[in-house]
Parts: structure tokens; C-alpha cells; sequence
């Protein structure tokens, strides 16, 4: 186990070259394998979640090359897997498990797929349900990993309503869907992150996208042809929170990051740390690959809000706000108000339990935090160094080393190596960009 020692900074400054944005370079691997022809990916993440997904692919059957950042795949169409001679290894990504087992359920072989301790602990019954809609027969362990998947050919079409708002649900049944009978569709209330949407458009299916007054209805069909496609995956918001509140909190600091992704469905973080008193800049806005992009510069010194009201984040925004909670609950300890989250339950059933995490965590720090079942409530705090638990999730991690950034003292956290799950080279990069005191 690796601890990582921490002290308090005077600022945060220069250009921070993030990884590649995991959730994208998960769906562009899975895509790009579905697709008939070569692809290249550009900016590939670096992450071990991501490195899973690579290793399931090469597993059954697909051709992958990996030089650095950059991934050519060998696309052997939606059917054109090989049943694996092993068991598929997802590690600790819960996006490769489910995405995965949505294609898999179309094949025409049997599949088992396992995971490290954490995965075996997070629910997969939200995927194993509409995949069982759709004719699949999957087997589990009281609905989580190993899950043994009887793929049929063709699936049947569906109509589905997820129970959560889960980009992960809502990806699996549409790949599920490139291998069914008919036209498969999935229907949001809450809108997520729309990534697989962008990016099976970006390989040639027709998306069919309808919003009305009571949600989003997304359809695909089994009739849709991939083509491979070359693109460059940009580099990943969640990362790149991390450095914008540490910037935002700490006066003198000026850091840019490039090419940062700003999907509608994700840019969440970007729009509340700014209404929240950040003092964030885009610059060169534009499109690539079907994603909205653009440069982030964030220069030190909070607008601090005058009143007594605690801003409170709910309802719908939370579910595109799901992966920056961590960090956000962190710049919430240097509000003058404090911070309130709530209808985030979802964070219990991530790498970790993250709302008690954050919460045994902060409390150590010396923060006063109230623990609700689907969030916290906390003040404004002046935090002090201390021994910090990083229980194994990488967004804990990274959100604390923040924290003792900003806090009297040193501050150590315990597992720190889990970081590398997304952001292999945090604690580097963070070393580089920060002024000592």
C-alpha cells in the first residue's frame, strides 16, 4: 500500500496536461470493436479501468495495438466476436462490466465475466434485468459479478425504463440493441451522460434522440452497420475538477488545461463551481469527434457570497454531477455558506461507499459535516492535516489529496496507488503545478 504525504500549498500554477476522458475511451474501444474496418484512437486514457476494457476485447478475438496514448483496433463487427478462452477480467471498472455485458448478450456463445473485490460488491441486477427483456439468459451471485452471460442472436427488441438514472444502464441495453431483431429503445426522465449516443453516430448508426415533457426517448436499431472511424478522445472534466477547485481556492493560483471535454451532459461541475464564486474561463470552444471541447483557465481567489443561505445541489443536476461529488464536497469546506448535496445514493454503490467516505474523511480533517442517507450537509471549515483513507476509490483519493492541499499541516493518505485506476500520474502532476509555501 502506498502513502502519499501532503502539505499545504500557496497556489496552484501553470498547464496541467490531463489523461484522456475515461468514459469516452471506454465506448470508443467497445464501438470501435463493434465497427468493420481499423480505427485509431488519439488520447487514449491511460487508466487501468480502461486498460481492462482493452484486455477484454483482446480476449475475444478483436486486434488491438497500443502505442502510448494512441489505440488502433481491429473491428470485427457487432457479431464477430470469438468466445473467449478465459474468464474476462473487468478488474475494478464497473463501465466495462456493464457495457460489456451488453454486447455480449448479442453474441452467440457463453461468456463469464469477474472483477476485483470492489466490483463484486457493486449492483449489476440494473443490467442483468433488461438484458433478460431482451432474451439473454445471465447468471450471478444474487445480482452481482461473476456474471455468466448465454448471449442469443438475435436479441429481442425493447422499450425500457431504467430504475436509476444511469448512463451505464442506458449504454448497455443500446448495444444490446445493434444486435436485436427490431428497434430497441431507451427512455430517461433524467437525462445522462450522452457519450454512446455521440459516439455510435460518430461510427455511422442512426440515433434516433426524442425529448418531450416527461423525458428522452433514445432508440437504435439492430439494423444499424458500424464503420470504423478515426478520432481523438478528449481529455476527461472529471480530472480536470480536481485542479479547478484546488485553483479556485487557493489566491495566485492560474492553471489551463487543453482540449478539456464539455459535453451538456457532464460540463455540470464547470457550471456550479463558477456559480459558486470559481473564477473559470473557456477558451477555443469547438467540436471534435462529435464532443464539445475547450481550454479551462482558472485563476485563484473565490467570489465569496454574501447572505446565510447553504447552496444546496438536488434533483436532476446530481446525476450529471455523480463522479465530481468528491471534489465538490472538499470546495465546499472553503465556501463561506458551506456546501449541501442530497439525492446522491448513488454514491454509495460506487468503487466505495463515497458519501461516508467523504464523511469519516472530512470529519478527521476537522470539518463539521452532517451525513444524510443520499448525501451531506457541510460547513465552512478551516482544515487541518491528517491521516487519510482512501478505502480503495480513486476519486477519494485525488478529492483528499486536494484537501491537504489547502489544510495546516501535512496530510497522508492511505492506498494512495488507486488513483492510477483513472489518472495514472496524479500525485506527479500535482507535485509539478503547486506552489509551496
Amino acid at each position: 500500500m502506498l502513502n502519499m504525504r501532503i502539505g499545504r500549498a500557496k497556489s496552484v500554477n501553470g498547464e496541467i496536461k490531463l489523461p484522456g476522458d475515461k468514459s469516452v475511451s471506454h465506448r470508443a474501444a467497445m464501438i470501435a470493436a463493434m465497427a468493420v474496418g481499423k480505427t485509431t484512437i488519439g488520447n487514449f486514457a491511460a487508466s487501468a479501468d480502461c486498460s481492462s476494457t482493452l484486455a477484454c476485447l483482446e480476449n475475444l478475438g478483436v486486434e488491438i495495438q497500443r502505442d502510448a496514448d494512441v489505440v488502433i483496433i481491429n473491428g470485427v463487427g457487432k457479431s464477430g466476436f470469438l468466445q473467449p478462452a478465459n474468464r474476462l477480467d473487468c478488474g475494478n471498472s464497473g463501465t466495462t462490466m456493464r457495457l460489456l455485458s451488453g454486447i455480449l448478450a448479442g453474441q452467440n456463445f457463453d461468456s463469464v465475466m469477474i472483477g476485483d473485490e470492489s466490483l463484486r460488491s457493486r449492483p449489476m441486477k440494473r443490467v442483468i434485468e433488461p438484458l433478460g427483456k431482451m432474451g439473454a439468459v445471465i447468471f450471478s451471485d444474487e445480482g452481482k459479478a461473476p456474471l455468466t452471460i448465454n448471449g442469443k442472436q438475435p436479441l429481442d427488441a425493447v422499450e425500457y425504463q431504467p430504475p436509476v438514472a444511469s448512463a451505464q444502464i442506458k449504454s448497455c441495453v443500446l448495444l444490446a440493441g445493434l444486435n436485436s431483431s427490431g428497434v430497441t429503445t431507451v427512455i430517461e426522465p433524467v437525462q445522462t451522460r450522452d457519450h454512446t449516443e455521440r459516439m455510435l453516430r460518430w461510427f455511422g448508426a442512426e440515433v434516433d434522440i426524442l425529448k418531450n415533457t416527461s423525458g428522452t426517448r433514445i432508440s437504435v436499431s439492430g439494423n444499424a452497420t458500424l464503420t470504423a472511424r478515426d478520432l481523438t478522445v478528449p481529455a476527461d472534466i472529471s480530472s480536470a475538477a480536481f485542479f479547478m477547485a484546488a485553483a479556485a481556492c487557493l489566491p495566485g493560483s492560474d492553471v489551463t488545461m487543453s482540449n478539456v471535454g464539455l459535453n451538456p451532459s457532464r460540463r455540470a461541475v464547470y457550471d456550479v463551481l463558477n456559480n459558486l464564486g470559481a473564477d473559470i474561463e473557456l477558451l477555443d470552444e469547438r467540436k471534435e469527434c462529435n464532443e464539445p471541447v475547450a481550454s479551462i483557465r482558472v485563476r485563484g481567489g473565490l467570489r465569496l457570497s454574501e447572505g446565510s443561505e447553504t447552496p444546496v445541489l438536488r434533483g436532476h443536476v446530481i446525476a450529471n454531477l455523480i463522479d465530481e461529488i468528491p471534489i465538490l464536497a472538499i470546495f465546499g469546506t472553503q465556501l463561506t455558506n458551506g456546501i449541501e448535496i442530497r439525492d446522491a445514493a448513488e454514491l454509495r454503490v460506487k468503487e466505495s461507499d463515497r458519501i461516508s467516505a467523504i464523511v469519516v474523511n472530512l470529519r478527521r480533517m476537522g470539518a463539521n459535516v452532517i451525513e444524510f442517507p443520499d448525501g451531506f450537509k457541510i460547513e465552512y471549515s478551516n482544515l487541518h492535516g491528517s491521516m487519510i483513507e482512501s478505502f480503495g476509490d480513486h476519486r477519494i483519493a485525488m478529492a483528499f489529496a486536494i484537501a491537504g492541499v489547502l489544510a495546516d499541516g501535512t496530510t497522508e493518505i492511505a492506498g494512495a496507488e488507486c488513483s492510477d485506476i483513472s489518472f495514472p500520474g496524479f500525485f506527479e502532476t500535482l507535485e509539478r503545478s503547486v506552489v509551496t509555501i
